[in-house]
């Protein structure tokens, strides 16, 4: 028995309310069961309820024995003297306010029925990938769509903090927040750090300047990401780090340090070096980037944004002084759903927000035009019959595993508490 299971009966009523009576045998009517607050203090707040012929309002504290009002230290706390009434699953003694008036006490476990019982522990336990893995695809489709657009707002607000973050440090400059972004999202999960601190490095003023010349970009990052520090023969090597310490001194830059960019095990079109000459090609190409980006309302105008190639030296090269088998290297479509998952949408939902405007349905009819994700997460609960047959879908459940399962928050989950509902089958 765990005390969120507690929560889950009080916040729904999910046992006999007709007939409940404190322990000491006084008639308890719920009117209100308060706010859930989650928080510090008591679990739900300005809740109202009649003890015998005395309606009181306040709140409701919840443990599984009576005695953890001792253990947690209620007794000194001033946010729990208007607890008005003590929810337990087991009464195992008396429990005082701070001025020594005793607090009413419902024992739940004389209410709730061995159905409700049951079906919960059938759906904590036993655990493989997540716990209900054997019932997930019973759900009624509109409980679950539902459920899946919520998860998939909570995930844009967790995205839309850094974002905010980001915005206190560069004076409220979108378009240099979105530099950053776009960094990240190139660098892909090995190097996407790096490439985050590589743009935070450079100022981005500097870019404005220097956009209209992309061998003095690609200069800029890659001096920044220490891939200039070396010696070599190949002339355009040479003339890239010329330019890095030309505008070094230009504008009075220390020499900067980042962590090494990472080529191992990546295929050759997502080295550190192509990825970089796209970014600087796409700021090269592109003015007033963000304004463009909070535009885009389809993948087409997305994938017409984003046609960028590395430059013309990467034709023939991966890596400086190393010739390769001449290919153009141009953003793929499947790039291009990574940078829609990953910046635009974000971006939009946090510009929108910041505006106080609403566009939750373009951001969901944006993304249902993307391809689902393909990854560990999301095969496992293909494997399960949940198919996703769009990113809206895949970032849902990656939020539900992320955050719920992981979490074992199965009673705060649409998909836990439906099948609460459910009737055990033996």
């Amino acid at each position: 028995m765990k005390e969120d299971f507690l929560h889950y009966l009080w916040k729904f009523k999910k046992f006999d309310t007709l007939n409940l009576k404190t322990f000491n045998g006084e008639e308890i009517t719920i009117i209100n069961v308060g706010q859930y607050l989650e928080l510090a203090g008591p679990d739900f707040f300005n809740a109202q309820i009649t003890i015998g012929n005395q309606k009181w309002a306040g709140n409701v504290e919840i443990h599984l024995k009576s005695s953890d009002w001792y253990v947690h230290h209620h007794e000194r706390d001033e946010a729990y003297k208007n607890v008005i009434l003590h929810v337990v699953w087991e009464h195992d003694t008396e429990i005082f306010r701070k001025n020594n008036t005793e607090i009413p006490v419902l024992e739940l476990k004389k209410y709730v029925d061995a159905v409700t019982i049951s079906n919960y522990q059938s759906l904590i336990s036993p655990k493989s990938w997540i716990f209900c893995e054997k019932q997930i695809q019973e759900i009624d489709e509109f409980v679950f769509k539902n459920w899946q657009e919520r998860l998939f707002f909570e995930r844009l607000e967790r995205k839309s903090k850094p974002i905010f973050d980001l915005l206190e440090q560069t004076n409220q400059d979108w378009e240099a927040v979105l530099f950053c972004l776009l960094a990240k999202n190139f660098g892909l999960n090995t190097n996407g750090e790096i490439f985050f601190k590589i743009a935070q490095t450079i100022p981005f003023s500097i870019i404005r300047k220097e956009s209209f010349e992309v061998e003095n970009l690609e200069a800029l990052i890659f001096g920044t990401a220490g891939l200039l520090d070396y010696e070599k023969e190949d002339n355009y090597f040479k003339d890239l780090k010329f330019r890095y310490f030309y505008l070094l001194h230009k504008y009075q830059l220390d020499k900067s340090y980042v962590e090494p960019v990472q080529f191992f095990k990546h295929r050759p079109d997502n080295f550190p070096t192509i990825r970089l000459s796209q970014f600087a090609n796409l700021y090269h190409s592109q003015e007033n980037l963000f304004s463009r980006i909070n535009m885009l309302n389809s993948l087409k105008s997305c994938y017409d944004l984003f046609q960028v190639s590395a430059s013309e030296y990467w034709l023939n090269h991966y890596q400086f002084d190393k010739e390769s088998p001449k290919k153009k290297k141009s953003l793929s479509k499947s790039f291009i759903d990574l940078i829609v998952i990953n910046t635009i949408i974000p971006l939009q939902f946090t510009f929108a927000k910041s505006q106080g405007k609403e566009i939750s349905e373009d951001l969901i009819r944006l993304l249902n035009e993307v391809a689902p994700e393909k990854n560990a997460i999301i095969d496992k609960f293909n494997s399960f019959g949940i198919v996703s047959k769009s990113a809206f879908e895949t970032q849902s459940l990656l939020q539900l595993k992320n955050e719920y399962c992981n979490k074992s928050k199965c009673l705060e989950c649409s998909v836990g508490i439906e099948l609460l509902k459910k009737q055990l089958v033996v």
